[in-house]
């Protein structure tokens, strides 16, 4: 069950989008905490903590969730509910406020933000869902190539050595013909290659969740990705999640 979520936010001055908190939920309460990268850019004056936490070297807890982020959740009186839930491969039975936010990212048009799940362990395995990006930039015909998919269909990685604006982006593509279907969420592509070079690539299994023809291209295709859990092995490691 998650637990833990990665806030990420972007940055007006250069476009860059920085994990600046990390939202976690255990004993019937929520915490946060602003990480080193909220701090500097705020010492800098660039980033503005947030409303009611507004001391980025306070450790926040309260019984309820946080209004920034109980803001993001979709209310159940919205006519499109259900279809947001199936979207999101949930139920009413089985969410929770952090599994929707894990799950739908917690995007609103007025801002920057962005929520990532922060990968458990299970079994012995590293396994995270996510929903594949940049699909409203890919061609038509890679359009209806993802419309097609089925669920359970391998997807197979590639590296996009020069990239502009992530140096460790990944691409998703699919067999025969070979087509593109979209990225590995940012945040996720250290961790992702990281266990590629660990594990190698025919041990790292891509497959497709879910696909939504009829949703926003950001909930389009649910894709899952299970590899080993090397020894000694943290998420998100990298300095700018400390």
């Amino acid at each position: 069950m998650i637990s833990k979520l990665i806030l990420a936010w972007k940055n007006h001055y250069n476009h860059d989008w920085v994990p600046v908190g990390k939202l976690s939920y255990a004993d019937n309460k929520y915490f946060f905490e602003y990480t080193e990268s909220a701090k500097k850019f705020y010492r800098e004056g660039q980033f503005a903590p947030f409303s009611h936490m507004i001391k980025v070297d306070e450790h926040y807890e309260s019984e309820e969730l946080f209004p920034i982020f109980k803001n993001r959740l979709l209310p159940k009186s919205r006519p499109e509910y259900n279809n947001y839930l199936n979207w999101l491969k949930l139920s009413e039975g089985n969410v929770s406020p952090i599994s929707e936010l894990a799950r739908s990212g917690g995007i609103r048009a007025t801002d920057d933000l962005q929520l990532f799940p922060y990968p458990e362990q299970k079994n012995g395995n590293y396994e995270v869902t996510f929903f594949s990006h940049g699909i409203r930039y890919l061609p038509p015909s890679y359009i209806e190539r993802l419309n097609n998919l089925r669920v359970g269909d391998k997807l197979y990685i590639m590296s996009d050595l020069q990239n502009d604006y992530d140096s460790h982006a990944l691409v998703f593509r699919t067999n025969d013909p070979v087509e593109i279907v979209g990225y590995a969420p940012r945040f996720f592509s250290f961790d992702f290659n990281t266990l590629i070079r660990i594990n190698n690539p025919e041990n790292i299994f891509v497959k497709v969740e879910q696909v939504n023809c009829n949703a926003p291209s950001q909930f389009r295709l649910l894709c899952k990705l299970t590899t080993l859990w090397p020894s000694n092995f943290k998420p998100f490691k990298d300095s700018v999640f400390d």
